[in-house]
């Protein structure tokens, strides 16, 4: 007789390329998917933004990642605003997205079409405003000893990272990719990652978590510069003239003079003889002092006075004085010339010591920003529309507004749909992952039916949103700095255009 076959309770994932095989009560590779009792089942809930309708907030849950801070209200004003957090992917290609949401905005009926999409070209931009050295442009940036990025440029007050993409995720080792995955993922959720920044000898350490001061070195940043030395002495001068002789504000890229600065000049500052040990640019503003470092102004000094060459007896003389301060005002010194001519440290005036909490009165926390960037290909305008370069010249004639996970996207120029959306405007765990490996993001295209019509949308999977609301569904408060997406103002079609 033949053997009777039992049925394996395990259940084949089709939401991305890894296809896993999920044991009933187990979830899948990506921990976004699980098998409850025979039926696939996304285990993060759907994410609504409240809007009400006068514009007040309605506050009625706290945004956390734990379910157990969601309070299970209703939505309670006129405009949720359906979110792609917890929507659930496309793959493959050819599906719908997850969910199609019709709703009627001051008489006009709009569309949101909310994907999560699997970003496999995708990566961060990290700004960390600091003037800390911290690596060289170039610079491999390593985690967990695998290369996942480089140092670009260096802005103003800031150092900024380039960090995944598609050669870090696929192109190199299997480490190599699992890591990247892995420290992306960190990044966008907000959590904290350790990098080593550059080769043998010259190696920093940095601890970047969004919304969080860097921690350079296991010392952790508390202010951003004012501004370079020169532009620190033009702000501050009228702050010194009756107080001493000459300033010296140490920067790494713009050391600032007083006496010779264009600002010091206009204030009648006399010539004091002093000499710099860099490459004179303009009058009072010298560049390569000294080497990069972490510290005063950037630089590796800790001791100003090494930046100064002999004073000039020929303006020089005993008793003057000078300020040298860095460009947050959190170094600083006062010194007075002997007979020799050589500085020497004295007491510093009340009112110096005042001028140098002013400067860093006006210097900005110092904090990490971490800009989620990607490029919305495949399955993502396939579920959109069966003719998805329609969906990408939309966007461009600015009748579909994109958003992530609710927040303003910003859209690069050029060919494709190319995004880059602060990660601390999104509503927390908005990113999970595949291990393909590759990120997985929330998107959404807002537009008129109208619109969605005429580029081919899938027009029969539309639902209203009352549909879609349930007390299943995460809700969190709308950002105060970010645009209602379905607002008209965001369209060409309501400036008339």
């Amino acid at each position: 007789m033949p053997t009777e076959r039992t049925t394996s309770e395990k259940i084949r994932c089709d939401a991305c390329p890894v296809m896993c095989y999920i044991a009933d009560g187990k979830a899948g590779a990506c921990d976004r998917y699980a098998n409850h009792g025979g039926d696939l089942v996304r285990l993060d809930p759907l994410t609504i933004i409240e809007n009400a309708q006068d514009g007040q907030l309605v506050p009625f849950m706290k945004d956390g990642k734990d379910p157990e801070d969601w309070d299970g209200d209703i939505v309670q004003g006129a405009r949720p605003f359906v979110t792609a957090v917890g929507a659930g992917t496309t793959y493959p290609d050819y599906k719908p997205a997850p969910f199609i949401v019709s709703q009627d905005i001051e008489g006009v009926d709009m569309v949101t079409v909310v994907t999560e999409g699997i970003f496999s070209y995708c990566g961060v931009k990290v700004k960390i405003d600091t003037d800390r050295h911290i690596g060289h442009e170039r610079d491999v940036v390593r985690v967990d000893g695998e290369p996942v990025g480089h140092v670009m440029t260096s802005e103003y007050g800031s150092k900024m990272l380039s960090l995944g993409g598609v050669e870090h995720l696929t192109g190199g080792t299997k480490k190599e990719g699992r890591v990247t995955c892995d420290a992306l993922l960190r990044l966008c959720n907000r959590e904290a990652v350790e990098m080593v920044i550059g080769d043998d000898g010259h190696e920093t350490t940095v601890i970047v978590q969004a919304g969080k001061a860097p921690i350079i070195n296991g010392v952790e940043e508390k202010l951003m510069r004012v501004g370079c030395g020169s532009a620190t002495i033009g702000m501050f001068a009228k702050q010194w003239v009756d107080h001493v002789d000459d300033v010296v504000v140490v920067d790494d890229h713009i050391t600032g003079v007083l006496s010779e600065h264009q600002a010091g000049k206009m204030l009648d500052v006399e010539p004091t003889g002093i000499k710099i040990n860099g490459r004179r640019s303009t009058p009072g503003r010298y560049f390569q002092v000294a080497e990069p470092g972490t510290g005063w102004g950037g630089t590796n000094i800790e001791d100003p006075l090494k930046i100064l060459g002999d004073f000039n007896p020929r303006f020089a003389r005993e008793g003057l004085s000078l300020l040298m301060v860095s460009t947050t005002g959190e170094q600083y010194g006062y010194f007075e010339l002997d007979a020799d001519l050589k500085p020497q440290p004295a007491a510093i005036p009340a009112a110096l010591k005042v001028s140098a909490e002013l400067i860093a009165e006006n210097c900005e926390p110092s904090v990490c920003s971490v800009l989620f960037m990607g490029g919305a290909g495949g399955s993502l305008r396939a579920g959109v529309t069966e003719n998805p370069v329609r969906l990408t010249k939309s966007v461009k004639d600015s009748l579909t507004f994109v958003s992530c996970g609710g927040a303003e996207a910003y859209v690069w120029p050029g060919g494709g749909i190319t995004v880059m959306v602060d990660v601390m405007d999104m509503p927390t765990g908005s990113f999970g992952y595949v291990p393909t490996p590759a990120l997985v993001a929330p998107i959404e295209f807002t537009m008129r039916v109208s619109d969605y019509d005429t580029l081919g949308g899938h027009m029969d999977e539309i639902k209203p949103v009352s549909d879609v609301v349930s007390d299943e569904t995460r809700k969190v408060d709308q950002f105060e700095n970010q645009p209602n997406p379905m607002a008209s103002a965001n369209y060409r079609w309501a400036k008339g255009a």
